[in-house]
């Protein structure tokens, strides 16, 4: 019997995952991820907690509980950073985050003794590399990505300089956080345990905001200045890792420093690049022949594998190599740039604009209107009945052909549904 009530808790917690604009598909694996990470009571306990930031008396209303009994439990959920808990103008509220990048990765971002990450890794690494639905459904379940990459910036000519806008920099990023946090690298740590990391640095793993301060507080990433943060950023630039972060253009939560073989970002880009998994840089790298000798450099370096020599034939019959750029699935990262000794290849801008989000409210409300799940943001906390019931006639509307949603809109979706979606706040 507790075994069912059990499977009971992780699926009301798997269902309020999936309320979310990323989601997680169910399966065996998800299960006993969830079941390593949150008891059965945690996992009941936060199956009801809204999408939205919320404060210990609206946990307190939800879970029919003590004010008291329920700050012990957030903070502890907070402590193993499955919950964040961030000031908000003064106010202490709480969020659970997504699973990537959140709660998944927090788990894996410093070595612990109190969960057995050797087995959460090899879960992570069934559930992410070997089934994959979580991933086709993270990078392509919606036309917003949630992850960009960003160019690296010691590539850039005097001409890019002058195009480049601030919030497309690493290091304005950096310059303008309120807080960064440093974490162990969750990709390169979970592929560790399953004998597969390379040896790209580990240490590199960078937060920002309220994000970096909850996992500072708990000791889940270490505090650095600016300084120190730019000089990590040069490390991974040295080091060939791309640089791919959260796809807003205010408030940056998070950038990865990642490699082509173990982060799930290039991973994707390198297997389903044409169906471009993360947003590009607003840059694409060319190859002057007229001084490329073909050497292959590029080719190597590049993490996705978007460069490669290929043998061509002139009108007169000769064949030879050349190096070959698929811009199709090309991210704009820089990295071949710098790994050209000859400086044969250079960035330009691309003459397709990128449009970015302007930030995570904004990122969120266009992924849920794409995934038709707007109605979970909206009428967020549905522990409560008349939000579930709400939810279910926006959700309907949603589905409806072009023209029905027109003539619903008329009837509520209009002015009401306007007003709704301004109270939005992630």
């Amino acid at each position: 019997m507790s075994h069912i009530v059990g499977k009971s808790a992780y699926k009301s917690l798997e269902e309020r995952i999936n309320r979310f604009p990323q989601g997680a598909p169910p399966s065996e694996t998800l299960y006993k991820i969830l079941s390593l990470l949150f008891s059965e009571k945690e996992a009941a306990l936060v199956a009801q907690l809204p999408i939205r930031p919320f404060t210990v008396k609206t946990a307190s209303k939800i879970w029919n509980m003590e004010e008291v009994a329920t700050y012990k439990i957030l903070n502890e959920l907070a402590s193993r950073a499955i919950l964040l808990d961030m000031d908000h103008g003064g106010i202490q509220k709480y969020i659970l985050p997504p699973p990537m990048a959140g709660f998944f990765e927090f788990s894996m971002m410093r070595t612990r003794n109190d969960i057995n990450q050797k087995l959460l890794g090899e879960l992570y690494y069934e559930y992410l590399n070997i089934e994959e639905d979580f991933i086709k459904q993270l990078f392509f379940g919606a036309e917003t990505k949630l992850g960009r990459v960003y160019v690296q910036e010691e590539v850039l000519s005097k001409d890019n300089e002058v195009q480049i806008l601030e919030f497309e920099r690493a290091s304005y990023i950096i310059k303008s956080s309120s807080h960064i946090g440093i974490s162990t690298c969750y990709c390169r740590h979970k592929m560790h345990h399953v004998g597969k990391a390379c040896d790209a640095p580990m240490d590199i793993c960078m937060t920002f905001g309220n994000t970096a301060a909850s996992l500072i507080k708990h000791n889940y990433a270490r505090k650095v200045d600016v300084s120190e943060g730019l000089e990590l950023l040069h490390k991974a630039y040295e080091n060939n890792l791309v640089q791919c972060g959260e796809n807003v253009r205010e408030d940056v939560t998070f950038i990865c420093n990642c490699c082509g073989c173990c982060c799930e970002a290039m991973v994707a880009a390198r297997k389903f690049g044409n169906l471009h998994p993360v947003q590009t840089t607003a840059f694409i790298p060319k190859i002057n022949e007229d001084n490329c000798i073909n050497c292959g450099r590029c080719e190597r370096a590049c993490p996705i594998g978007a460069i490669e020599c290929t043998t061509v034939e002139d009108s007169w019959g000769n064949k030879q190599k050349k190096m070959r750029i698929n811009e199709e699935v090309c991210l704009g990262c820089g990295v071949c740039v710098r790994s050209c000794h000859k400086q044969s290849i250079f960035l330009e801008r691309r003459k397709e604009k990128i449009i970015t989000p302007a930030n995570s409210v904004h990122r969120l409300v266009l992924m849920a209107i794409e995934k038709g799940t707007l109605q979970n943001l909206i009428f967020d906390n549905q522990a409560f009945g008349s939000h579930r019931a709400m939810a279910a006639v926006l959700s309907t509307i949603l589905k409806l052909s072009p023209i029905k949603q027109a003539m619903a809109s008329k009837q509520m979706k209009s002015v009401y549904l306007d007003k709704l979606i301004t109270k939005i706040k992630i």
